[in-house]
Parts: C-alpha cells; sequence; structure tokens
C-alpha cells in the first residue's frame, strides 16, 4: 500500500520519503496554523457566529490543502485567505452593509466562476502570459513578503507615525525569542538537519512556556457549532443586489494572488517544468477554486493557495503528501481548535523569516542590468511587501513589463495577453483608488 502511494506521489522522481512529507506537513501546519485564530476574529466582526467560522475555517483548509494533495499532488496547503477576509468583514459586510450570508453568496459566484475559467483554459492562459522573469521576482517578492511578516509578528518591525515603520523593542520576550529561533533554525538548516524549522518551532515553543513567555486563551470550536454557518449563504441576494464589484474583488484578487503563490512554491520546490511552465496546472487551478466554493458552503471567506506552504518545501516537502499532511492536521484541529494557540508567535516567526530569506535567492536570476526586464522585475519585488499585497506587486510589475515595451518598440503579437493584463490592472488600480 505504501509502496503503490509512494509511487502515485512519485517519491524516487522527486527524492524524497514519508518521514521528509510528513516532517514538512506538520512545518506547513504549525506555520500557518495562526488562521485557525485569525480568520474567526476578523469574521465574527462581520457578525458570523465565532465557533462556526473557527469550524469552517479548519474545515475549508482541510478539504483544500487534502484535494491540492491528492487530485494535484503539489506541497501547496490552502486555507481562507489573509485580506480577502479583511476585505469581506470590513469593507463589504461592515462599510457596505451587505449582510454576511449575501457576502458568502458572491464568495460562491466567484469560486464557480474560477472553475468556470479554469475548466476553458483561461487561467492556465493567463499564467502563461506572465514573463518568466517575473516569476522570479514574484518569488523574490513574496520572500520578502513573508520575512515582513515575520519580523511583524516577532515584533521586531513595528509602526512608526514618523517613517511608517521602525524597530521594535529587543528587550521584548517575544522578540528575542524569535531571534534566538532565527539562529537556531539556520544552524540546524547550514547542518542540513531534516525538520530544521518544525525543530525550531518546537524548541522556541518549549523555552517560551518555560520562561513565562507564552499565553494561550483557548478558543471556541467543534464540527457541530458549522449549523450556524453551513449553507447559509445567499446567492440570490448576491445576483439581485448586482454585487459584480465585490465578486470582481473576490475573483481578480485571489485570481493573482494564487498565481504568484504557484510561482513562488513551485520554484522553491524545483518543480517548474524547462520552458518554466507548471506541470499539472489543470488540478491545482481545479482544487483552490473548488475550496473556495467549499468554503463559503461552509461560512467562511475566500480559500486560496498559502505561502507559508514554502515552509514545508524549505523542511523538504515535495509531493502531495505534505499538503495532505497539513490538510489531516487542520481537520484534527476542528476539535482542537482551543489548543491551536499554544505555539506562540515567537515560535513560528523566525520560520517566517529564515524561509523568506531562502526565497530571496531566486531575484539572481533576474538581468538587473537590463532596464527593460530589472525595472518591472524590482517594482514586482518591492511592492509586493510594501503595499501587502502579491496581486499589487505582480500587478505593477505586468503594467511596467507592457509600458516599457510597448514605449520601446519591443511589442510582440503573441504577449496580446500580457497588455490585456496589463490594461486590466491599470483599471482595477484607477478604479478602485488602492490593492
Amino acid at each position: 500500500m505504501l509502496q503503490s502511494l509512494a509511487r502515485y506521489f512519485e517519491f524516487e522522481q522527486l527524492k524524497t520519503n514519508w518521514r521528509t512529507e510528513i516532517l514538512a506537513g506538520v512545518t506547513t501546519f504549525v506555520t500557518m496554523a495562526y488562521i485557525v485564530l485569525v480568520n474567526p476574529a476578523i469574521l465574527a466582526d462581520a457578525g458570523l457566529p465565532l465557533p462556526a467560522v473557527t469550524a469552517a475555517t479548519c474545515l475549508s483548509a482541510a478539504f483544500g490543502s487534502i484535494l491540492m494533495g491528492v487530485v494535484a499532488r503539489y506541497p501547496i496547503a490552502l486555507a481562507p485567505g489573509m485580506g480577502l477576509n479583511a476585505y469581506f468583514a470590513y469593507t463589504v459586510c461592515i462599510k457596505m452593509h451587505v449582510p454576511w450570508q449575501t457576502a458568502l453568496g458572491a464568495v460562491f459566484i466567484s469560486g464557480v466562476v474560477f472553475l468556470l475559467l479554469t475548466g476553458v483554459g483561461i487561467r492556465q492562459m493567463i499564467l502563461r502570459a506572465i514573463p518568466h522573469e517575473l516569476y522570479a521576482a514574484v518569488a523574490g517578492g513574496i520572500g520578502l513578503f513573508i520575512a515582513f511578516i515575520g519580523f511583524q509578528r516577532a515584533g521586531l518591525v513595528v509602526r512608526d507615525p514618523a517613517t511608517l515603520v521602525g524597530l521594535g523593542n529587543i528587550r521584548n520576550p517575544t522578540a528575542y525569542l524569535s531571534l534566538l529561533g532565527l539562529v537556531v533554525m539556520t544552524a540546524l538548516e547550514v547542518k542540513k538537519v531534516r525538520g530544521s524549522i518544525l525543530i525550531g518551532v518546537l524548541a522556541i515553543t518549549g523555552l517560551a512556556w518555560a520562561i513565562g513567555a507564552a499565553h494561550w486563551t483557548p478558543t471556541p470550536g467543534g464540527i457541530s457549532a458549522l449549523t450556524q454557518t453551513a449553507f447559509k449563504l445567499d446567492i440570490r441576494g448576491a445576483l439581485n443586489k448586482g454585487l459584480l464589484e465585490i465578486i470582481f474583488v473576490f475573483f481578480f484578487v485571489d485570481l493573482f494572488d494564487n498565481l504568484g503563490t504557484l510561482v513562488a512554491v513551485t520554484k522553491r520546490a524545483g518543480l517548474l517544468a524547462p520552458d518554466h511552465s507548471i506541470p499539472r496546472l489543470n488540478r491545482i487551478l481545479f482544487a483552490d477554486a473548488t475550496a473556495t466554493v467549499v468554503g463559503s458552503l461552509t461560512g467562511t471567506s475566500t480559500v486560496t493557495s498559502y505561502v507559508e506552504s514554502t515552509a514545508g518545501v524549505a523542511a523538504g516537502g515535495r509531493s502531495g503528501i505534505t499538503a495532505i499532511v497539513t490538510g489531516l492536521l487542520f481537520l484534527g484541529a476542528i476539535g482542537f481548535a482551543p489548543f491551536i494557540g499554544i505555539v506562540p508567535t515567537a515560535a513560528t516567526a523566525p520560520a517566517l523569516i529564515l524561509v523568506g530569506s531562502l526565497m530571496a535567492a531566486s531575484i539572481t536570476e533576474i538581468p538587473w542590468t537590463e532596464p527593460l526586464v530589472a525595472v518591472p522585475a524590482f517594482l514586482t519585488l518591492i511592492t509586493i511587501p510594501l503595499t501587502y499585497s502579491i496581486a499589487n506587486g505582480l500587478g505593477f510589475g505586468i503594467i511596467a513589463w507592457a509600458l516599457l515595451h510597448l514605449l520601446t518598440g519591443r511589442i510582440r503579437r503573441q504577449d496580446w495577453l500580457l497588455y490585456i493584463l496589463a490594461a486590466l490592472f491599470l483599471a482595477r488600480f484607477i478604479y478602485m483608488g488602492n490593492g
């Protein structure tokens, strides 16, 4: 049985094994388990019952990750997306006074649109239209983005009214434990210790509890709570209210966040084909689109691929088993949601910083002495962390690429879709005013 599964998941070709894949799956889960606490807290502000959203968050993440692992066989985990959940709660429900049931209907419609576009090959065409030089910039930009999130969670980077950001208090336990964790994980990584990130996370967790620097507040949950949100979405209401703008935002941002994440994870794992294409792309896109539909049915906002999957990849994960293990842990988290907070931020923050630093290696593939390529790549690289959005960074890069090639007479007929994407991004930036 295990041998048959190993053949299906191509262990031999990928040079991996069960121990590595399981460790990688646990590592991915540990680095993104915060979503079990954060997503319900955000959506509860929109009026959704906290216990129900907690269960829906775990269930949708489990379904999406397992589906990705089984069908697409990639080490990519899914969960309700950060950013889109805030847009759902604070813009759609609170600012626009749209009932959460209607907003869930809009998420469902966007997921169906994903499936339709995947079925006819439009999403695949979009991914192929992006120049491979921007792939490297996206991967590097996401690395900076992940590291920036890690620095914030560690308290090493804080808000500053004069300069936007500044250095936090190093004497804060979370800050110095995070720095210690980074040193431990890096040292283990240098020594090529398998599971170095997970070992570091567990070590800092134990130390944090030992010195009293960890705090845990049980959160409500349980599968029975799902009855409060499951199948409560109002699809007809979303259509009748003409929420095209909302559906467009859910679709547009998730589309390009997903594409950016896919590029980053597959590139970091060395799974891109020689022609820079992503094997089994249809299956990847089918998995994330289906997960969004299921997520809306259970009672949560758009489900998307998570950049934290790169933590599992950095731990050696190469096959779908990594995603399946992460999904099974999310499934178990439905019953153990009150215990998720045992792992402190100080233990997961250094993992994000380390992964981000490793992903930055991809920028060496960019020809920095050629302005025609370097400027769009740099805009992509820098705007992802500065605007807190993969989609914004990719948008700036594509627009710059199209404009520079157009103005210098380097336009090619086969790049027609790239120019359409640039026009759509430009229209989005003008219409929405910001990301």
